[in-house]
């Protein structure tokens, strides 16, 4: 087995010591092979994704990012409907019903995804 060393804020360090903690996992490096395994099953399911569909996207964001609605407006005709909620500690959560090209779909959750305010980004292909 290979071994690979990984740099990580100290946030992020406390976070994976949690993880382990919660789950149970023996050491960081089980709490890191099932982070890469969800992943890489994420990038399996959205390759797999083709032609017309139907999907959901769910994203946490800070409540002053304007990225989100300059990307909403870009990908305008591919959404069908999108609620938005605010939540706690300065954040909104935005829920996106889609319908169009899974191609177009996937540019924009690429799009939110390399938004660094972006918390959370989920696609759900019916």
């Amino acid at each position: 087995m290979g071994i690979v060393s990984v740099s990580m804020s100290d946030e992020m360090e406390s976070e994976l010591d949690s993880l382990q903690k919660e789950f149970g996992f023996s050491g960081r490096s089980e709490v890191i092979r099932a982070g890469l395994k969800l992943l890489a099953n994420d990038m399996k399911q959205r390759s797999a994704i083709k032609g017309q569909v139907d999907a959901l996207l769910v994203l946490v964001h800070n409540e002053h990012d304007s990225g989100v609605a300059k990307t909403r407006h870009k990908y305008n005709d591919s959404i069908k409907t999108q609620v938005h909620n605010h939540l706690a500690n300065g954040k909104c959560l935005e829920l996106f019903i889609l319908k169009g090209n899974a191609s177009k779909i996937k540019a924009m959750l690429d799009e939110f995804n390399s938004n660094k305010k972006i918390e959370f980004a989920k696609l759900i292909v019916s």
